[in-house]
């Protein structure tokens, strides 16, 4: 090829890129569930205010559907393609070998293909955190976990979240349950608020749910009960002042935000170190959460970045061993 044809081809490739349009492929649960897939949406509405441009975006309503919405998407030139959820990778994987030249992101998902950028994050590192003041704030000694999908990922939130609450006190007690092992345990916050009563029925008297929308019925069901839940992915603690004691936050907003703008093909990892993951203080929780609690969680968080504490990751080590 020429000298020319080359300077042509990249002119174009340019030109394709600049008027390409984002778009988000949400999983199971749609784009205001409250946690996971609504962090994605409000980094697109970042990404969308702060450039002028418009995205497209598509909420499943089943399974087929993420392959048939991604290759739409592709098919109507957009670019990055953007898979939220660990469950859009099959589909990533598949479709991106189908458009070469155009760029896809898969969030919570491992995709290894030139044009794919795989993001995930170290929920253990922010779920020990929140362990820790889950395990403080306790009276009972006993706190909750109440998981969505039964799957690794949501086991690797439990392991962290059990070893920060030992960490902070070893006798504490932690009960654990999720909602179900299909994509639905994600949006039945009915069972999400049964799963909270019969561990408050035991004497659990905080409990964090990572359970996507079904997290919003554990979250009632502690308002309810005079007990104190935490939330995760988005920010959360709006929901139910004076009862969310905290969110375990995971920047799925910046992952999206920073993929709209720039996709770099490869494995990005966040964790506490990055900025990925963290514990939320903000005004609708800052009275539950005292002095003395924050300087100790904030100095487990500094030890953990420094490698002090080691975390146990339930993905690498396929078990939790405490």
């Amino acid at each position: 090829m020429t000298t020319k044809c080359l300077a042509a081809a990249a002119l174009l490739t340019a030109s394709l890129a600049a008027h390409a349009q984002p778009a988000i492929v949400y999983d199971m649960g749609g784009k205001f569930d409250k946690s996971f897939n609504e962090a994605a949406y409000a980094g697109a509405e970042r990404w969308k205010k702060d450039t002028g441009k418009p995205y497209l975006d598509f909420e499943i309503a089943n399974e087929a559907q993420r392959e048939q919405a991604m290759r739409r998407m592709a098919g109507r030139g957009a670019s990055p393609v953007i898979g939220v959820g660990f469950s859009q990778a099959t589909s990533v994987e598949k479709v991106a070998k189908e458009f070469p030249k155009q760029q896809f992101v898969v969030i919570d998902g491992v995709v290894k293909a030139p044009n794919v950028a795989s993001v995930v994050f170290k929920e253990h590192e922010g779920s020990f955190l929140v362990g820790m003041m889950a395990a403080m704030a306790s009276k009972s000694g006993k706190v909750g976990f109440v998981g969505g999908m039964d799957i690794p990922l949501i086991r690797r939130f439990q392991c962290g979240y059990e070893q920060g609450a030992k960490y902070a006190n070893p006798k504490v007690e932690v009960l654990a349950a999720m909602t179900g092992t299909t994509p639905a345990a994600w949006s039945d916050p009915a069972r999400g608020g049964e799963l909270a009563k019969s561990q408050f029925a035991k004497g659990v008297d905080v409990v964090f749910a990572a359970a996507g929308g079904s997290g919003v019925g554990v979250y009632q069901a502690a308002k309810d009960a005079g007990r104190l839940a935490i939330g995760v992915d988005s920010n959360q603690n709006h929901l139910h002042p004076g009862t969310m004691l905290t969110s375990m936050v995971k920047r799925i907003d910046v992952a999206v935000y920073n993929a709209a703008n720039q996709v770099t093909p490869g494995l990005t990892v966040l964790g506490l170190k990055e900025g990925g993951v963290d514990y939320a203080l903000d005004q609708h929780n800052q009275k539950l959460v005292p002095a003395e609690m924050k300087t100790k969680v904030d100095a487990a968080k500094a030890d953990i970045i420094a490698g002090k504490i080691q975390v146990i990751d339930y993905m690498a080590a396929g078990a939790c061993k405490l």
